[in-house]
């Protein structure tokens, strides 16, 4: 079928008292040959009903959902979903149909899109929801149809370049909330991190993950076309089939960790061998993957044969993925190397075409004219859009998710062997109460981020420059909270200066990492935090090219300076809000004003074995601080 513009489908998705959700009508049709009515769903997007129609849907009358759908057969990039929830009493419809048997009626209205627009769609969707819930007939689609072509005439990938991509997405509104765990919010998903977002309903879930990622420069616009790369959970029966009908080769791979499917759960580790030894060519029709990702890892080259990567036969000793997983550096070298010179021809033709070797091709991002506009090239090894400063960071690549909104259906992707790793949003406490599927739970309601691991703890524990950081944001937004700067639309203190922060922190990060001798300047933005980077995917993939327009940034932290009694403050005040002794004496405290509003009677007795509580709980915090400040501080 003939694509007419970024928008794919607009779907309905209704709840039916038997058969749960499912699709009422899509415009134009999910699969080919099927009419607007059919429930036919392609196999790669068998969960869409459960992500349109969210978990806990019928506690509100009505939601907002964000979430990303794999690419589909001969597609290259992620299928962006915004969905619209609303549900009526039955009694309300001028037309019921026969099927509709309980008293209220629930259903969302869908956009899939090939463009990341999420609040622009959202603005968009709104209206026509509302318009057709008010028809009380859902026979009418004609609204529907027109939405569908109203969105593919007036949307273009020109808005990418503006400020609309962020609309309703406020980094103002998460550090007011967040305050300085934002940073660590930050660093998380640099890491590449395990890391789940949980609260309800889900319009907060999503906004809030999405504002996060928006701090990162180009993520948004660029960043997530390869975040969807997993394959829903097929049946014994098909498995078995898939597997005899696979060709294997002997020493190579074809294809990345991300396209290893999710058969090989289960399989064990002999099993699991194997499967990395299969080729993508019978799995084709399966996993779809970007051109410029295909050509990288095994495509056809100019003369039709296929070039194949080998896999390293040591294993990875920082981590239990195997080193082709996240991208073994030595793959780099032979990448630079003119093993993936087809990805680029446009490069490749201006290069000489004898003596080629690794030391004389660089993979070089030319720095570019300062026109106010960034000039966007494809990465030769990331297959992202790409600026002179190699942002976005290929972080949603090669098997790390981005799942806005995950239903319950796809909880098996959190223990995928295909899966490195991902940032995902859940309503259900389920994903919340098995901590040991991630590495880090974001409770957006009371701004708390649970990170299971002592060590990654301390490799996140903020350096006094981030804390100054921190502090910065923080200031600026509180300062001026009731004035211009509310709607969003100022500068300093606004999103878009926070955005810009983020983005000064970023490039200073990458500049400080290409300087000799830089140990002082990376103990600015933690030691231990700068070497745990080094060894992820997104960092070897920026670290493969050369980026000259970095040697223009300043390659300090913003707020590098010496120790301050300011300072032992900040610290301090970080400490007391995220230990667990600071915990206990914020509650104390809390008790202590409660027994105080209670009963004036009582006071001298509630307050005094409060305060008791207080003096014990901070002695023993203080003693445990004071051994912690000189190492913290240096």
């Amino acid at each position: 079928m003939e694509k007419r513009g970024p928008v794919l489908h607009i779907v309905v998705v209704g709840f039916h008292h038997k058969k749960g959700c499912q699709v009422e009508f899509s415009y134009p049709p999910l699969k080919h040959g099927e009419g607007y009515d059919s429930h036919s769903l392609p196999e790669e997007w068998k969960y869409l009903p459960f992500l349109a129609l969210p978990d806990g849907a019928h506690n509100y009358q009505e939601d907002t959902i964000f979430f990303h759908l794999p690419p589909r057969c001969g597609d290259r990039t992620t299928v962006y979903g915004v969905s619209c929830y609303r549900q009526i009493e039955a009694k309300a419809l001028k037309v019921r149909q026969a099927d509709i048997t309980r008293e209220t009626v629930q259903k969302s209205v869908c956009v899939l899109s090939q463009l990341p627009l999420y609040g622009l769609l959202q603005a968009k969707l709104q209206l026509i929801t509302h318009a057709y819930f008010e028809e009380k007939d859902f026979s009418q689609i004609s609204i529907l149809k027109e939405l569908y072509d109203h969105m593919n005439s007036s949307l273009g990938s020109t808005l990418l370049e503006g400020s609309q991509v962020y609309l309703g997405l406020s980094p103002r509104d998460l550090v007011l909330h967040f305050r300085h765990k934002v940073l660590i919010l930050f660093k998380l998903i640099l890491l590449e991190k395990k890391v789940l977002f949980y609260i309800s309903p889900v319009n907060r879930l999503v906004g809030a993950l999405m504002t996060v990622l928006s701090l990162f420069p180009g993520m948004i616009e660029h960043g997530l076309t390869d975040c969807s790369q997993y394959r829903p959970r097929v049946s014994l029966s098909e498995d078995a089939g898939s597997q005899e009908n696979t060709p294997q080769l002997d020493d190579s791979v074809s294809v990345s960790a991300a396209a290893i499917s999710h058969r090989n759960l289960g399989m064990g580790e002999e099993g699991r061998k194997m499967a990395g030894k299969h080729s993508v060519k019978g799995q084709k029709a399966n996993m779809p993957f970007p051109q410029s990702e295909m050509t990288c890892n095994g495509s056809q080259s100019s003369n039709g044969t296929v070039q194949h990567l080998k896999v390293p036969s040591r294993a990875s000793p920082a981590s239990s993925e195997s080193d082709w997983e996240t991208l073994d550096p030595s793959i780099l070298e032979d990448l630079k190397g003119g093993e993936c010179e087809n990805t680029a021809s446009e490069q490749a033709e201006s290069l000489p075409s004898k003596g080629l070797s690794s030391e004389s091709f660089p993979i070089t991002v030319q720095p570019q004219a300062n026109t106010g506009h960034s000039v966007l090239v494809p990465g030769l090894v990331s297959g992202l859009e790409e600026d002179q400063y190699g942002m976005p960071l290929a972080i949603f690549t090669k098997g790390y998710l981005c799942l806005p909104y995950m239903a319950l259906q796809q909880h098996h992707l959190l223990s995928d062997v295909a899966v490195r790793g991902f940032v995902a949003g859940a309503t259900n406490i389920l994903f919340r109460q098995q901590k040991h599927l991630s590495d880090a739970i974001v409770e957006i309601e009371d701004a708390h981020v649970q990170i299971h691991d002592p060590e990654l703890r301390k490799i996140l524990n903020p350096t006094t420059a981030d804390l100054r950081f921190a502090d910065y944001l923080v200031k600026h937004v509180t300062e001026n909270r009731d004035d211009v700067f509310l709607d969003g639309t100022g500068w300093e203190g606004g999103d878009e200066w926070i955005r810009a922060q983020f983005s000064a922190y970023l490039h200073a990060l990458l500049a400080a990492v290409l300087q000799p001798d830089n140990e002082k300047t990376l103990s600015d933005f933690g030691t231990a935090f700068v070497a745990a980077w080094k060894n992820t995917h997104n960092f070897r993939i920026w670290n493969s090219n050369k980026h000259p327009a970095l040697a223009e940034i300043n390659s300090s932290h913003p707020f590098q300076g010496q120790y301050s009694v300011s300072d032992v403050k900040l610290r301090l005040s970080h400490s007391v809000q995220n230990s667990e002794r600071g915990k206990k004496i914020g509650n104390v405290m809390v008790s202590t004003s409660r027994s105080v509003v209670q009963t004036g009677k009582a006071v001298g007795q509630s307050v005094g074995g409060a305060l008791t509580s207080a003096k014990s709980a901070m002695s023993s915090w203080i003693s445990t601080f004071t051994q912690s400040t000189q190492s913290l501080g240096d």
